[in-house]
């Protein structure tokens, strides 16, 4: 099968930048922001090239759909979900962000290393996170869409939040003014004081 979408490697292993085949013409683009046997079939052959060991089950089935707006400098996050923890598709539908995902799984390499990647509308393209990274974002443009997709449904209860700004992280927000911030900071916990996954 010609599969019309690039799947390219990240820091992380098992986090992957989705790029699909866009086509233009004198009308404007099209292109399949998602098709799910071809996103399977194309993120399972990309694990299997490179080695990566995952628990992921395929196919990967996504139940859930958000959006959301956000004025320049909002931050959101960093989320997560403990219990039914949620893979995401993120892609951004108008403007820019500056996509920050953490590595909260304890017994990983990885663990407390944080990444970055700038997603907009114009480049189309979208951002696979599985299981087990806290995820985040800042708006970057004057007005900002995002999408995703998640794997479990939002369960409030098992919904956990640690501070964008934890000392410890050390992300290298580009902010380009007064910070927005979207949960109380109270709401949201120190990294080293949050609960992760084994």
């Amino acid at each position: 099968m010609n599969i019309p979408l690039k799947v390219l490697s990240t820091p992380f292993p098992e986090v992957k930048l989705i790029e699909p085949t866009v086509f233009h013409d004198v009308r404007g683009f099209f292109f399949e922001s998602f098709n799910e046997q071809v996103f399977n079939e194309a993120l399972h052959l990309a694990y299997a090239q490179s080695g990566c060991a995952t628990a992921l089950k395929f196919p990967i089935r996504f139940v859930q759909d958000n959006q959301s707006r956000s004025q320049k400098n909002v931050v959101r996050g960093l989320h997560y979900q403990l219990q039914n923890p949620q893979g995401k598709l993120v892609r951004v539908l108008y403007g820019e962000i500056f996509d920050v995902i953490v590595d909260i799984r304890r017994s990983s390499p990885t663990f407390g290393h944080s990444w970055s990647v700038r997603l907009s509308a114009e480049s189309h393209t979208q951002l696979w996170i599985p299981p087990g990274f806290a995820h985040g974002f800042l708006a970057c443009s004057d007005r900002v869409d995002c999408a995703y997709k998640t794997t479990q449904y939002y369960a409030p209860e098992h919904a956990r939040c640690i501070r964008w700004d934890d000392p410890d992280l050390a992300i290298d927000w580009p902010l380009q003014g007064v910070p927005i911030e979207g949960e109380p900071k109270e709401a949201a916990r120190r990294f080293k004081e949050a609960e992760v996954f084994a």
